[in-house]
């Protein structure tokens, strides 16, 4: 599948010069026409010089009445030569079996200007409403024949026959100009990607001044894309291979993720967040695969893909640990160094003449919470956190984690969702204590114990391998309040 009509349109605002390299051409060979788009998910990387600027997730499903959806979503920073771009983006298409364009549901900011598309196509064209910063405006997009979505054009050619020298020309639609293109799509043949892979070359002229260069595989999944000889690479990647970075930017909460990892609450919380004592929410698009943290501060049950969580006052009677609790809880890792003797002797200093694991709790997050100063970068480990006095919440939860089990304080880090409005969700990481017989939360970022209701832990964990299930929770899923109190 292609993601050119994310990236291109990102990247023609920045780059002011073309760039053309023509490539000997070889012959296609027996390559199959394929009747469909490959179906799933794919990820993409999107570098420039070689440094990670953004991502792109795309989701194709078949849908049960016949026909498609391309979902697609992602984020990109970049800057060249004096100009910037940030952008992200959530897409819908619906398409029919023949993969014409029907419906479309496009949400995006770049440069803070945020823009909600949505449009379907009629007898005469394509009719679109568009909210611009919060004022709606309709028009009609004249056109005649065919309409493609963006994400199709990387697969046309072998939908109709990747013959070497053969040119197709197409109509595309463009969301952030709001124009319907013509674009040429030309095959160059069977020729590798540069690490090796077989794949079939092709190259679009989407925008003026930025060619595109392809490299796609024989079942029409896209394995790179190049703008300007490599200046701006697009390279399909393994979720796994994504989550270190796409997590911490979401958990960071960057700017480069920051408007994709917005979660709105439908409806918003009415109680305000100073009084609020129990929460009950439906996520929505909750994978399968995902694993359910429930046990002592929270109530979690799964319908499908429909996760259900109940904090404060409205979990469900106390749930222990189902067992002893694991000597994990107290044990020193890397990243969590409860055993360093500098953590130990910070940790006495702060608990020193407090009596109770509550108090001591309570003066251990109070403490983490005055003494780092607040960044938007993991510091890494509890004790780079304690050495450079910063970081983000991550580093908090590291801190407070390995203070805690210096104290003999059983505690686990947790990573999910919180709000600080009562109107949307982010995601954030903190801590969950055991103290006297329960779990509790605690937020050594916001100096919470017990943290608020709006704390819905999803995973359990701090290493990449822990952290990786957030992949594939952003940009999917909606929450819906079910009640509050």
């Amino acid at each position: 599948m292609a993601v050119s009509g994310v990236v291109s349109r990102i990247v023609a605002a920045v780059l002011t010069a073309a760039f053309l390299c023509l490539q000997p051409l070889q012959p296609a060979g027996a390559t199959p026409l394929l009747a469909a788009p490959p179906l799933g998910e794919r990820w993409f990387a999107i570098l420039m010089a070689d440094e990670q600027v953004g991502f792109y997730r795309q989701q194709v499903t078949a849908l049960p009445e016949g026909g498609f959806q391309i979902e697609g979503s992602g984020s990109v920073r970049m800057r060249v030569m004096g100009f910037s771009k940030e952008a992200s983006s959530r897409e819908v298409y619906r398409l029919s079996a023949g993969l014409a364009l029907q419906t479309i549901e496009v949400e995006q900011t770049i440069n803070g200007r945020h823009t909600r598309l949505t449009g379907k196509v009629v007898t005469d064209g394509l009719l679109l409403r568009q909210v611009v910063q919060g004022k709606a405006s309709k028009r009609l997009l004249k056109f005649k024949g065919q309409l493609l979505a963006g994400p199709l054009l990387n697969l046309y050619p072998l939908l109709k026959g990747p013959l070497a020298g053969t040119v197709y020309r197409v109509q595309v639609f463009d969301p952030e100009e709001i124009k319907i293109k013509p674009v040429s799509i030309t095959v160059e043949g069977e020729q590798a990607t540069p690490d090796g892979q077989p794949a079939i070359k092709l190259r679009n002229d989407l925008y003026p001044f930025v060619e595109n260069e392809i490299w796609v595989d024989s079942h029409g999944n896209t394995l790179l894309e190049s703008v300007r000889d490599g200046l701006v690479l697009t390279r399909a990647e393994q979720p796994e291979r994504l989550a270190a970075v796409v997590s911490g930017m979401a958990l960071s909460q960057k700017d480069l993720i920051y408007d994709l990892s917005q979660v709105r609450a439908e409806p918003g919380l009415k109680i305000e967040m100073t009084r609020l004592t129990g929460l009950a929410v439906a996520i929505d698009g909750y994978g399968l695969q995902l694993p359910l943290l429930a046990d002592g501060w929270q109530g979690s049950e799964r319908n499908g893909e429909r996760l259900v969580i109940r904090t404060g006052v409205l979990r469900p009677e106390e749930i222990g640990p189902g067992a002893p609790l694991e000597s994990s809880y107290l044990a020193s890792l890397e990243g969590i160094e409860a055993a360093s003797p500098a953590i130990i002797a910070q940790a006495r200093q702060v608990v020193d003449g407090k009596s109770g694991v509550v108090a001591q709790a309570q003066a251990l997050s109070s403490w983490t919470a005055q003494y780092l100063a607040d960044t938007v970068d993991d510091s890494g480990s509890a004790m780079a956190a304690l050495e450079k006095k910063s970081g983000n919440c991550q580093s908090h939860a590291k801190l407070y984690t390995a203070l805690a089990r210096a104290s003999g304080i059983p505690t686990r880090f947790v990573s999910g969702l919180v709000s600080r409005d009562g109107q949307a969700f982010l995601f954030h990481s903190w801590a969950e204590s055991w103290l006297d017989g329960r779990w509790v939360a605690v937020d050594p970022t916001f100096d919470q114990l017990p943290a608020d209701p709006t704390h819905l832990a999803l995973f359990e964990g701090h290493t990449v391998a822990d952290l990786a299930p957030l992949v594939g929770v952003i940009g999917r899923i909606s929450i819906g309040v079910l009640e509050e109190r």
